[in-house]
């Protein structure tokens, strides 16, 4: 019988309150008091009333629970985000919807009802959904949040839905993707991953947006991390979603990139236990791409997070364990041969070709897994079939017993030293045949099918692998067996003075012969001797020129001897320049392995003369590249060599192709970091400066990007490590990384990153040159900024300046031995920065912002007493002449003020300015503070200024509460004008440094300046209209003074900002050192490669 109306209304008024209230206390009760409620739901749903048309029942009772359960919920959403029982209650309610949802189907299969039907489910749920919905709109974020809470709680556990009330759903949870806490939108990208998994295509109307791509939109753009990690964390892992998700292994936070290896693609590898087939999930590591394989271990385990890099090595290890097949399990299988089989399976998951990739898996594995490597054992019978993946694993092993100098598995591993010699015997043997049989092809069998001569080349690139790993572990073998010593020493010196032998494999040869070799020079008559071989066999008694279609011979050989020349075919010229690049690929394998002088190996002398000096003279690029790379070399163990060749380098760049010159610039730098002493220390003149500049117009004239991160990479170095001390060149770079034409180029973004916070903090001298380019940088960031193009994006002037006010901060300078740290750096940052706030040219915003930059300094506790006064002062008259307009502006300087007289009122209490007048030394400061000419309009908050005069003054400056952080003598150093790189304010990107008085601009020139430290002037460039001579730089020699070369030297040094300011651009300007290349005239091409050898005669 259904219960009367009163008597369900006293039960449910009751019996609910209390449910609710246990349900809040604990989850440990949750099971109970589902079942308590839908007892009562299914008690109210009795109760029904006939309609007044007679034509059905209405449900009074469900009305009334689910009014009920509305109120509580309403109750619930008023609590604010962080209260524990507002968070169990959402618990609740998703768990009794998993409750009322069982029960119903359950009911719906005993009675044989359609599904279709409606029920009391649907209902119930249709009625709080819409009641939350309702509350996604509210003003208060606690109510939404509450809202949005609830619903995802409930969702997972709806089963069929109402097509009305889902497009309600999606469309409001879409809308709160977009709302402005982010812990809202996490809640709803949670929501809608579950609702993403029952949208076909299809079903999308057109005009709206997929789920799918709004999940991908907010995994990749949104600013949170906690909802990017909510987004991640929640969608489904499928086929489709696995690119998506696995861009956030480079996500900007650590703690999301973890949750990207742990919980994404760890957890989804496998799904449920035993052998069952469904087992595999959709993260098994077979059903990722190779390219994601490789994009997991090469962004996980380079991770700069330990907790990152921990996550992506137990994937890998959990990669291990899946990729056993029980199927391929041998039976009668020892644990080590099953152990074996399944790192064999392991390392078919990569690209071995790929070898940087694979290793580091492997040996990820290895450390992280402990059992593996120990359990792991090479047998003779392992070494008998070898396989790509077999020796791969061999080799990696071996090399992970030697790093941990565990001697013992190392003795049991290795074969003997005439085994291996014989291995890699047969295996040179089998490449050497296919690579005849690919050579008899070409020629012969043209018809062959493609397949086949695929099916071939992957043979031979497999033969050429397994020798490449076994002639890295030769290198490991112990040789004190002289037998298997020589038969090794025979072996490797026939391979290398083999034609055929591919390039690769002639470094790896060289290897083992320097570990055979006893001496360097051992090593190098071995190669040299080589050489002579291989160009002995192209070459008769007699010497053989090439004609050319001009006429033209190339410069006889320098040994002297008069030989008859014969004129070749092109064909013959052909091989001859092939097997010179085979043996200059020797020689510049040997000499990466040589450490001694060039003077100590007389061998090389030959070697020099005969081809790599021919080479640089030859006109064909590939030669003159491997030629010159050669040279480059040489000048590294060559002193006297470099002094005479680094203009010839020089000379390359500028008409070089890019590649080309990526190798001529790494070359420049080695050579001027190897032999810093000739080219950039003190003793070496004006060297250092030119050969800075010129680089400098290198990267000026250049828009390759990597040309871009070449050259600040080299110059980040020098600058580093002291060598070269150009504030020029630091002032360029640092333009170079914040300009937006450098956004995509993340190779030079993350070496100046790194580059700049480590070079300021060093030491306090870079930390002083930092601040003495403070102005100058701040006004062509603030330049560049006003001119951007739509869609550029760049960081504004006021990050900008708190960094550059970061890496000055004299706090945080290291200590270094011997040297005290100088604290004065932030206080002359201050004089300099309210001088310049004197400038009426300078726009309200910039004023703002260095108004603002005033309170992130850091003042000493102990200062000069003199530095603070005058800053003081400087305050002063900035305030009672030219204060800033703006609030923000007026109010940080004034807090800036305040800070100062108070932390320094000990050093301020005494202070007059007519007492100050009588210093000598601050008479330049005077004359600058007298010139200016108050505003029209004075600042009523300050007291009235003093009358101008030069010889009297009486007011006393600390009666105001100013500040600012001071200077003393030295208060002008910093100034724009001083550095001659243009003043603060506008678009004017040049100076107009006025020598009158009656000149409306402000004379930087008249600030007091420390004249032992005082900063260069470089004055602004004349236009032209008709191109000028090129100049050039002349490099000096202390071994050859006699003997100068010209290079090409760029018109300005600083990288210029991309505002477009097509007018100011120089029409007679052109590309450094265009026209210095050797190949442009022979003559001088030949004197000028040929002068390097004289000096050594």
């Amino acid at each position: 019988m259904p219960a009367p109306a009163t008597s369900l209304r006293d039960t449910v008024e009751t019996t609910l309150p209390k449910i609710f209230d246990q349900a809040q206390s604990s989850i440990a009760n949750h099971q109970k008091n589902c079942v308590a409620l839908y007892k009562l739901h299914i008690t109210a749903s009795e109760l029904r009333q006939s309609s007044s048309s007679g034509n059905g029942e209405k449900l009074v009772g469900e009305r009334f629970f689910e009014e009920n359960i509305c109120d509580m919920i309403s109750r619930v959403l008023l609590v604010k985000k962080g209260q524990a029982v507002a968070d169990r209650i959402a618990k609740f309610l998703g768990a009794y919807i998993k409750v009322l949802v069982e029960k119903t189907e359950e009911e719906v299969r005993r009675e044989g009802r359609d599904e279709d039907e409606d029920t009391i489910a649907d209902r119930f749920m249709a009625r709080v959904f819409r009641h939350l919905l309702q509350a996604f709109v509210a003003k208060d974020k606690t109510i939404r949040y509450r809202a949005v809470q609830i619903v995802g709680e409930m969702l997972p556990h709806v089963g069929l839905m109402d097509e009305g009330l889902y497009q309600e759903m999606r469309g409001a949870l879409l809308g709160r993707l977009h709302d402005k806490e982010p812990h809202i939108r996490a809640i709803s990208a949670a929501s809608l991953a579950k609702l993403l998994t029952t949208e076909e295509p299809d079903d999308v109307a057109e005009g709206e947006t997929p789920l799918l791509d709004a999940l991908v939109d907010v995994l990749k753009y949104d600013t949170s991390p906690e909802v990017r990690r909510a987004a991640l964390v929640n969608i489904h892992v499928t086929a489709d979603t696995i690119p998506h998700l696995l861009t956030r292994t480079r996500d900007l936070d650590s703690n999301v990139r973890k949750h990207a290896y742990s919980t994404v693609l760890e957890r989804n590898c496998n799904i449920g236990e035993g052998e069952d087939s469904k087992s595999v999930g959709n993260a098994h590591p077979r059903f990722l791409s190779i390219e994601h394989r490789e994009m997991v271990i090469r962004h996980g385990l380079g991770d700069r997070e330990p907790s990152v890099r921990a996550a992506a090595a137990n994937l890998v290890g959990t990669w291990v364990d899946v990729m056993r097949d029980p199927n391929q399990i041998v039976k009668n299988e020892t644990p080590a041969q099953e152990l074996e089989q399944t790192m064999l399976l392991f390392l078919k998951l990569f690209d071995l070709q790929e070898v940087t990739i694979a290793e580091e898996a492997l040996m990820s594995v290895f450390k992280t897994r402990a059992e593996i490597f120990e359990n792991l054992e090479l047998g003779d019978t392992f070494w008998e079939s070898l396989t790509p993946e077999k020796t791969f694993l061999a080799r990696v092993f071996v090399d992970q017993c030697v790093a941990a100098k565990n001697d013992g598995r190392l003795d049991t591993t290795l074969p003997v030293v005439t085994a291996m010699a014989f291995r890699i015997q047969e295996r040179y043997n089998n490449l050497m045949d296919l690579v005849k049989i690919e050579l008899d092809e070409e020629t012969i069998r043209l018809d062959e099918r493609e397949e086949d001569r695929a099916r071939g080349e992957e043979e031979r690139m497999s033969q050429e692998f397994i020798l490449t790993e076994l002639l890295k572990l030769a290198v490991n073998l112990d040789y004190a067996d002289e037998i298997g010593r020589r038969k090794m020493f025979q072996l490797v010196r026939a391979m290398i003075a083999h034609q055929a032998l591919p390039e690769g494999l002639a470094s790896r040869c060289l290897d083992v012969l320097r570990k055979l070799s006893d001496s360097e020079r051992d090593l190098i008559m071995v190669v040299v001797e080589v050489i002579h071989e291989l160009r002995d066999t192209e070459e008769s008694d007699d010497e053989v020129v090439p004609m050319g279609e001009d006429g033209d011979q190339s410069v006889a050989s320098s040994s002297g001897a008069h030989k008859k020349k014969v004129a070749v075919t092109a064909q013959e010229q052909s091989q001859r320049d092939a097997m010179d690049m085979r043996c200059l690929s020797l020689c510049i394998g040997m000499l990466e392995r040589v450490n001694g002088t060039f003077e100590e190996n007389s061998t090389l002398e030959g070697v020099l003369s005969e081809l790599i000096v021919p080479a640089v003279r030859n006109k064909e690029q590939y030669l003159r590249e491997k030629g010159l790379i050669c040279l480059g070399l040489c000048c590294l163990i060559a002193r006297k060599m470099a002094a005479r060749s680094l203009q010839l380098f020089l000379n390359q760049i500028a008409g070089a192709p890019t590649q080309f010159k990526l190798r001529l610039l790494q070359v420049v730098f080695d050579v001027l970091m190897v032999h810093e002493s000739d080219f950039l220390s003190a003793g070496s003149g004006d060297n250092s400066d030119k050969i800075v500049e010129y680089l400098l117009s290198v990267l000026k004239a250049d828009e390759n990007a990597e040309i871009h991160a070449c050259v600040c990479i080299g110059l980040a170095k020098l600058l580093l490590s002291g060598m070269i001390t150009n504030t020029n060149a630091l002032e360029t770079i640092f333009l170079l990384y914040v300009t937006p034409e450098t956004n995509d180029n993340l190779e030079l973004r993350q070496c100046l990153s790194y580059f700049f916070p480590v070079y300021c903090y060093s030491n306090s001298e870079n930390q002083r040159k930092m601040k003495e380019l403070f102005l100058p940088l701040f006004s062509q960031i603030t330049e560049m900024y006003a001119g951007l193009d739509e869609g550029q994006t760049m960081v504004s002037p006021l990050q900008l300046g708190s960094m550059l006010v970061d890496w000055t901060d004299p706090d945080k300078a290291v200590e270094v031995p011997g040297r005290k740290k100088d604290d004065r750096v932030h206080i002359d940052l201050a004089a300099d920065i309210v001088k310049v706030l004197f400038d009426d040219k300078l726009s309200r915003e910039n004023k703002k912002i260095l108004c603002q930059l005033l309170g992130k300094l850091h003042l000493p506790d102990s200062v000069d007493e003199n530095n603070i006064k005058t800053l003081k002062l400087l305050i002063y008259n900035v305030q009672s002449r030219r204060s800033p307009r703006e609030a923000v502006a007026k109010n940080a300087l004034a807090k800036f003020d305040a800070t100062i007289s108070n932390k320094y009122s000990a050093q301020l209490e005494s202070f007059s300015e007519e007492d100050y007048r009588k210093l000598e030394y601050l008479k330049d400061l005077f004359e600058f503070l007298d010139d200016i000419i108050p505003e029209e309009e004075p600042d009523p908050e300050l007291p009235a200024p003093v009358a101008k005069g030069k010889k009297r003054r009486s007011t006393s400056v600390t009666t105001t509460t100013t500040g600012g952080s001071g200077d003393d003598t030295d208060g002008g150093r910093a100034s724009t004008a001083k550095s001659g790189r243009g003043r603060l304010g506008g678009k004017s990107k040049k100076p107009r440094l006025s020598n009158s008085d009656e000149d409306s601009e402000i004379d930087y020139d008249k600030t007091p300046v420390r004249k032992t430290n005082a900063a260069r002037t470089r004055s602004a460039p004349t236009r032209a209209a008709t191109q000028k001579p090129r100049t050039v730089i002349e490099i000096s020699s202390d071994d050859d003074d006699g003997e100068t070369t010209p290079v090409a030297r760029g018109k300005s040094t600083r990288y210029r900002s991309p505002v477009k300011r097509e007018e100011a651009e120089d029409v007679g300007e052109e590309t450094p050192g265009a026209g210095d290349s050797i190949m442009d005239e022979s003559e001088e091409e030949e004197e000028e490669v040929g002068g390097m050898l004289e000096g050594d005669d």
